[in-house]
């Protein structure tokens, strides 16, 4: 299949580099930014089709994003978190995809997932209460889904927890404004979120562990393998897609920079074999994380399609894939940018940008290796990982 989404993309690319600076003093995306995205279909890949989504496979998906972050780190990352939203809601009550798809089909959903809430039961449905960070590309959605655990009648989270993804329109949160002060991503806009006393059906409710289980998108009906993706694999990838292509972008900029440098001492670049072996040591390991991500997701994309189910130790093996990947990247643009020179670091230079967004993504929850690592070691010495926080990220 052809990916008319990238084409749009590419066909717009200087204009997306160019609104790159905008996105950054504004805190949040540009409103022509966010135009040229919804004109390319890039929220829209994983979306289903019976609410104008495209179905596309998840490594055209990525590689989308990859290219979008490498014309502004922002927008790609609001491209791969955003993206993302469609293809859960398609395991969501026809209800709610009809309140949400039925008027616009480019609707737009923010998150975050982080269980930040509590969710009172009452009669049909939940009283949620929380305050959430990091809803990226906030200001430009309409409905938001947010991660919160069961409470009991008092209002107190229950025991054991139950983990719920509530959603909810956008009448019913606040977008705190001026809570969105960092060094990098600075055009994501990802707000802190406020709800009180909310009232949400229970048919805009999904259990986490069948999100998590695949349970959720049996229950739905769904046949496309896309949506047979482990979360662990589906919710990372825009994510991780986005931050290697902002150190695809680092690197295409810093190579124009380096074209024509002069260095102090009188030493062209291009004369200088120190300088060139890190760039191209650097063009390698990015590339090979490229590599390393696309072909994960490829992989589980197949085991999904032949009808099997992703095991447990296979879905550890495919976050350490992802998590090493973001660092090997975000490493490998620390080597050239410590060649760049001092006037790299002058804020009308790019590359200095890209550096900042580079460092931001890696410092996403999604990229922490600890415990990832440690699981996957695990299971590949055949020893069952202990149950509770230690597994929550797989």
């Amino acid at each position: 299949m052809t990916n008319q989404v990238l084409e749009a993309i590419v066909q717009r690319a200087d204009e997306l580099s160019a609104l790159g600076l905008s996105n950054e003093k504004l805190g949040r995306l540009d409103d022509q930014a966010a135009k040229v995205l919804r004109e390319s279909g890039v929220i829209r890949m994983l979306q289903p089709k019976t609410y104008g989504g495209l179905e596309f496979h998840p490594r055209d998906f990525a590689e989308t994003v990859m290219k979008i972050a490498s014309l502004d780190g922002s927008t790609g990352w609001v491209s791969g978190v955003v993206g993302v939203h469609p293809w859960e809601m398609a395991f969501a009550d026809p209800k709610v995809q009809e309140e949400i798809w039925g008027e616009d089909q480019d609707t737009w959903i923010a998150s975050p997932y982080a269980p930040m809430g509590i969710a009172r039961p009452v009669d049909g449905g939940y009283v949620f209460n929380g305050r959430w960070q990091f809803s990226s590309g906030t200001d430009h959605c309409d409905w938001i889904f947010l991660g919160g655990f069961l409470g009991d009648e008092e209002g107190k989270m229950a025991h054991p927890p139950v983990s719920l993804h509530l959603i909810l329109p956008r009448s019913d949160y606040q977008i705190v404004e001026d809570s969105w002060d960092v060094v990098g991503l600075r055009g994501t806009g990802s707000k802190d979120i406020i709800v009180k006393d909310a009232f949400v059906p229970a048919y805009r409710t999904l259990e986490y562990s069948k999100v998590v289980d695949g349970s959720a998108a049996k229950e739905a009906g769904l046949t496309n393998p896309t949506y047979h993706l482990p979360f662990s694999a589906a919710f990372p990838l825009g994510i991780t897609a986005s931050l290697i292509g902002i150190c695809e972008g680092a690197l295409a900029h810093h190579m124009a920079y380096q074209k024509s440098r002069v260095q102090v001492t009188g030493t062209k670049i291009k004369d200088d074999p120190y300088v060139l072996f890190a760039i191209g040591e650097a063009a390698a390991e990015i590339a090979a994380a490229r590599s390393a991500l696309l072909d994960n997701a490829s992989r589980m994309y197949d085991i999904v399609a032949s009808g099997r189910e992703v095991t447990f130790d296979e879905r550890a093996v495919g976050r350490r894939t992802q998590v090493a990947a973001a660092w090997r990247a975000v490493r490998a643009v620390d080597e050239i940018v410590a060649r760049s020179g001092g006037n790299a670091m002058r804020m009308d230079n790019p590359i200095q940008r890209f550096w900042r967004d580079a460092h931001m993504g890696l410092a996403h929850a999604i990229h922490v290796p600890g415990s990832v690592f440690h699981v996957s070691s695990l299971t590949q010495l055949d020893i069952e990982p202990p149950h509770g926080p230690m597994r929550s990220m797989i």
